[in-house]
C-alpha cells in the first residue's frame, strides 16, 4: 500500500517517517530470553546482525543496536537490546540528508523530541510506550517498546480485512486518538503504516513524529503541511486549523482502504491526490457492511463540522465488531395431558380447551412482537413534536421518539440538524446554505437547485444521501410547488444501498427545496427503507415533515 513515504512501494514523494514492524526471518533462531532477576545461570544475549551496517553500536552507553526494522524519510528504526535492564526495545535513529540546512535539521530533531513528549503523555494500551530519549552525537534517539507483529500497511499488501476485524482495529485506533485528543494532541498522520498489529490481538498507533501538541508552536514552514497526502483531511488541504475531526477523517480513509483494498483518494501524484481529497466523493463501500459502512461514510464527510463525532463512530464500530447473535433456540411446549392413572395432573375437557386457547394466544402475541420489532415504538411515533432550530431560523416537525444528532463540535452557527428514529433506518435532515457563504454555489431558484442536484446525483452520487453512481438511482423532480404562497421544489426517488453486497437494501428519499427572498437555500431531506414495515411509515414522515416545516424568514 503506497504512502508516498520512501517505502519500497512508494514513489519517492515526501511524507512523514514510516515505522515498519519487524518481519520474522525463519532462517534465524529466535533470541533467547533474558535471565530473570536473581537467576545466576548465564544466558545467551541477542547478537547483532552482521549484515546490517551499524549493527552492534552502543547508543548512550546502554542500547545495543541489533538489526534494522524499517526506515523512512526521517529516520531508521532498530531492534536493540537495553543492556541495563535486559530487554529488547525499538530505537529510532534520526536520519537526515547531510546537505539539509541547519534550521531544518534543528526542526527535525525538535520534531523527534516532540514525538517522544507526545507519546509519553498518553496512557493508553493502543499507544506505543516511549521509554527514553537518548542523546548520541547531539542527536535524539527515541527508545520505545518493541511491538512484535506487522503493520496494518504490510497486512493490506496481502489482502483486505473482513468487516468485524476492520471494526476491531478501528476501535483500538479510535481509542488511541480519543486519548490523544483529550490530552490536547493531534496525531496528524494516521495511516496503515502507523498502525501496528501485535501479539494477543493488540493494536498500537505509533509515529507521533508530526503530532501537534496544544499550546506548542508549529514546526511546519509557512504555506506547507506534513502528513501523507491521501490521508490529509480537506480542511488541512485548504490551510485551515486542524482539529480532532481531522484525525477522524484519516481513520475513515484507513477503514475504507482496509476493507475495499484501495485508498479512495490516491492518484498518480500529490497535487492530483489533494484535489481528489477536496472534490471527489468516494464510491459507497462495497465490502464494508452495515454499521461499519455507516461509520466510514460519516467519517469521510468533507465538512469537519458535519463529520461524524468520535462517540457515534465508537458506537457503530462496536456494533460492527460484535460477534453475530446466537441463533435463537425454538422451545416446543406440550399441553398437560392425563397421566393414565399415574401420578400427575388430570384436566377436564373444558379446562384443557381453555388452557390450550391461552397457550395459542400467548404464542400469537409473541409472534407479533417478534415479527414487528418496532411495535413498541409505534405509539411514540404517533406523537409529534415541534422542534425550534433557532440557528437555522426554522421549526422542524418530527416524531417525539426521534433523536437529535449533531457533532460534538457543533455551535450556535451550526447550519444543519438531523433527527433519527430509534432504529436509525429513518432520518430527517434540515440543511441551510447561506447566501454569504462564498463556496455555496446556490442556484437562482429552488427549481434550478433541484435540477442541479438531480444531475449531480445521476452522474456521481451524493455523499449526503449515500448514493453511489452504480446504485440504480431513479429520481423525479417536481417544481413550482406551493409553500406558503411561494414557489418550492422537490426531488424524490429510490436507489439500492450496496453497502451490504450480500443483501442490497432498497431505499427511498424525498428532498424539499426552498430559497428565501434573502437568497438562502433550505433543503429538507427524508430517507427511509424502500421495502418492509417502515416504508409506509417513512413516506408518512416525509409528507408531514415537509408539510409542517416552518421557515421564519421567507
Amino acid at each position: 500500500m503506497s504512502n508516498y513515504g520512501g517505502s519500497p512501494q512508494g514513489n519517492g514523494e515526501p511524507s512523514s517517517f514510516i515505522l515498519r514492524p519487524p518481519q520474522p526471518d525463519p532462517s534465524r533462531p529466535a533470541p533467547a530470553p533474558y535471565p530473570a532477576p536473581g537467576h545466576l545461570a548465564p544466558q545467551p544475549q541477542p547478537q547483532p546482525d552482521a549484515t546490517d551496517p551499524g549493527a552492534g553500536r552502543l547508543i548512550a552507553g546502554r542500547y545495543r543496536l541489533l538489526a534494522k526494522l524499517g526506515h523512512g524519510g526521517m529516520g531508521t528504526v532498530w531492534r536493540a537490546a537495553d543492556e541495563t535492564v535486559g530487554r529488547e526495545v525499538a530505537v529510532k535513529e534520526p536520519r537526515l540528508p547531510d546537505h539539509l540546512p541547519e534550521r531544518e535539521r534543528a526542526n527535525a530533531f525538535e520534531r523527534m523530541r516532540r514525538e517522544a513528549r507526545a507519546a509519553a503523555r498518553l496512557d493508553h494500551p493502543a499507544v506505543v510506550n516511549v521509554h527514553d530519549v537518548a542523546v548520541e552525537g547531539g542527536q535524539p534517539w527515541i527508545v520505545m517498546e518493541l511491538v512484535q507483529g506487522s503493520s496494518l500497511g504490510a497486512v493490506l499488501q496481502e489482502g483486505t480485512l473482513g468487516t468485524r476485524e476492520a471494526a476491531r482495529i478501528g476501535l483500538q485506533v479510535l481509542g488511541a486518538l480519543e486519548a490523544a485528543h483529550q490530552a490536547g494532541i493531534l496525531h496528524r498522520d494516521v495511516k496503515p503504516d502507523n498502525v501496528l498489529l501485535g501479539r494477543h490481538d493488540r493494536v498500537v498507533l505509533t509515529d507521533f513524529g508530526i503530532a501537534q501538541i496544544e499550546g506548542e508552536t508549529s514546526l511546519t514552514d509557512t504555506g506547507g503541511f506534513v502528513g501523507s497526502p491521501e490521508f490529509i483531511a480537506p480542511e488541512r488541504v485548504l490551510g485551515q486549523r486542524p482539529g480532532p475531526a481531522s484525525d477522524l477523517w484519516a481513520l475513515g480513509v484507513v477503514l475504507y482502504a482496509a476493507t475495499e483494498g484501495v485508498s479512495p483518494f490516491r492518484r498518480g501524484n500529490t497535487p492530483a491526490t489533494l484535489q481528489s481529497v477536496l472534490n471527489t466523493d468516494p464510491p459507497a463501500p462495497g465490502a464494508a457492511q452495515g454499521p461499519l459502512a455507516q461509520a466510514i461514510g460519516g467519517l469521510l464527510v468533507k465538512d469537519p463540522a458535519r463529520r461524524m463525532p468520535a462517540d457515534r463512530a465508537r458506537r457503530l464500530l462496536e456494533e460492527a465488531a460484535a460477534p453475530p447473535p446466537p441463533t435463537p433456540t425454538v422451545v416446543h411446549s406440550a399441553l398437560p395431558q392425563s397421566s393414565g392413572g399415574k401420578q400427575g395432573v388430570t384436566l377436564s375437557r373444558k379446562a384443557l380447551l381453555s388452557t390450550g386457547g391461552a397457550v395459542v394466544a400467548a404464542f400469537v402475541a409473541m409472534a407479533l412482537v417478534l415479527t414487528n420489532p418496532f411495535a413498541a415504538d409505534a405509539d411514540q411515533d404517533d406523537k409529534w413534536k415541534q422542534r425550534a432550530e433557532k440557528q437555522l431560523g426554522a421549526t422542524l416537525s418530527a416524531p417525539d421518539a426521534y433523536e437529535r444528532w449533531t457533532p460534538k463540535e457543533s455551535n450556535s452557527d451550526q447550519d444543519w440538524v438531523r433527527y433519527e428514529d430509534p432504529s436509525g433506518a429513518v432520518w430527517i435532515m434540515l440543511d441551510l446554505t447561506r447566501k454569504d457563504d462564498s463556496l455555496s454555489g446556490i442556484a437562482g431558484t429552488a427549481a434550478a437547485e433541484a435540477y442541479d442536484d438531480a444531475e449531480t446525483f445521476r452522474e456521481s452520487g451524493s455523499s449526503d444521501l449515500g448514493v453511489s453512481s452504480d446504485s440504480k438511482l431513479k429520481m423525479q423532480t417536481k417544481v413550482d410547488i406551493d409553500y406558503k404562497g411561494q414557489k418550492a421544489a422537490t426531488n424524490s426517488g429510490t436507489f439500492v444501498d450496496t453497502s451490504d453486497s450480500d443483501s442490497p437494501d432498497p431505499r427511498e428519499f424525498r428532498i424539499f427545496y426552498y430559497k428565501t427572498k434573502s437568497g438562502d437555500m433550505y433543503k429538507l431531506k427524508v430517507m427511509y427503507p424502500g421495502k418492509g414495515d417502515l416504508t409506509e411509515r417513512g413516506r408518512e414522515v416525509a409528507e408531514r415533515t415537509i408539510k409542517e416545516l416552518d421557515i421564519t424568514q421567507l
